[in-house]
């Protein structure tokens, strides 16, 4: 048979979203409103730590910016889209600035000082008083019925999520992917060839914080309140790392794999195993991580390489994953 594009599969998702709501229950609207949402945020991280190979430990930060700027523009009476719009563009204009020196660091100095940028704009937040302190902030509430905010917030995120991986094949696509992706193997050897490193390393780190300051804008409307020691937390930067790294780093579907296994086994063992949960989750994270180092998806590659070869599975072992097209 012949194989359906990228495109194709994308559409029968985006018409398979616009019918689920309709099957869920309230409870079930806002668990899945919340994997889409994660979904949104891992891939945004994917195209700087899994194309350009930047570990962004401080990602998160940008949920929180995103997050304040919703708050606060519609704390002061701006409507939410434009608000929306402000939780893009600003967190991808710090992103912009930071990134000109910070980008210059490689490795795990350019993790800490992420980690660093995290916790100076939770102090930020903390003490200007337009945001609320350390108090927080409340956001005005969704005009509707209970029943028309699931489906408002499901759609939004949704919308976010999709939005999340068509950036991602745009950009692995692009002149910009094409130049990470080579900044990543030899960053020395881009130079040469004449890549702007920096430029290109900036662009992602932009595009990244932008769709994770939409997610963020997203979530503090939803939530209805906000604050800083929450959505500045370093645990959503690590989350985050988690679900690209277990999915597959550099793929366009492994963010997507690793949002929705990490937080629907997440809820699954919270409801079963109560208090232990927790221990159960990193247990099944760390061998995940031991025997699929590679992600998920590499097992998809494997299988496609051992379908292929004429010597059999053995014949593939070793290879390198990218079988798998990147997908």
């Amino acid at each position: 048979m012949k194989r359906v594009s990228f495109w194709g599969w994308f559409a029968l998702v985006l018409a398979l979203l616009v019918a689920v709501p309709f099957g869920l229950n309230e409870y079930w609207m806002r668990v899945f409103s919340t994997v889409l949402m994660w979904v949104a945020m891992a891939g945004a991280l994917n195209i700087i730590l899994g194309l350009a190979g930047y570990p962004a430990f401080g990602n998160g930060a940008f949920f929180g910016v995103g997050g304040y700027t919703v708050a606060v523009l519609m704390h002061n009476h701006v409507g939410f889209w434009l608000a929306m719009a402000a939780a893009v563009v600003v967190p991808g204009a710090i992103a912009t600035v930071i990134g000109v020196p910070v980008l210059r660091l490689r490795g795990h100095y350019f993790a800490i000082a992420t980690i660093g940028v995290n916790f100076a704009l939770l102090s930020l937040i903390q003490n200007l008083g337009f945001t609320g302190g350390g108090s927080g902030l409340s956001v005005p509430l969704f005009p509707g019925s209970a029943a028309s905010l699931s489906f408002f917030f499901f759609y939004l995120f949704a919308a976010l999520a999709l939005l999340s991986v068509a950036v991602t094949k745009i950009v692995r696509s692009s002149r910009l992917g094409y130049a990470i992706r080579a900044i990543q193997a030899s960053e020395e050897a881009a130079l040469v060839m004449g890549i702007n490193g920096t430029a290109y390393k900036v662009a992602a780190w932009a595009i990244s914080a932008m769709l994770t300051g939409a997610a963020g804008g997203a979530y503090a409307y939803w939530n209805g309140y906000i604050e800083p020691v929450s959505m500045f937390d370093i645990v959503t930067s690590v989350k985050l790392f988690i679900m690209v790294l277990i999915g597959g780093a550099g793929t366009i579907l492994g963010p997507v794999v690793g949002a929705v296994g990490i937080e629907l086994v997440s809820e699954y063992l919270w409801s079963t195993l109560g208090g232990i949960h927790l221990a159960v989750l990193g247990l099944i994270i760390l061998f995940t991580g031991i025997f699929v180092p590679r992600g998920l998806l590499s097992l998809r590659a494997r299988r496609f390489r051992a379908a292929r070869s004429p010597e059999g599975p053995s014949s593939s072992v070793g290879a390198d994953d990218s079988a798998s097209g990147g997908v």
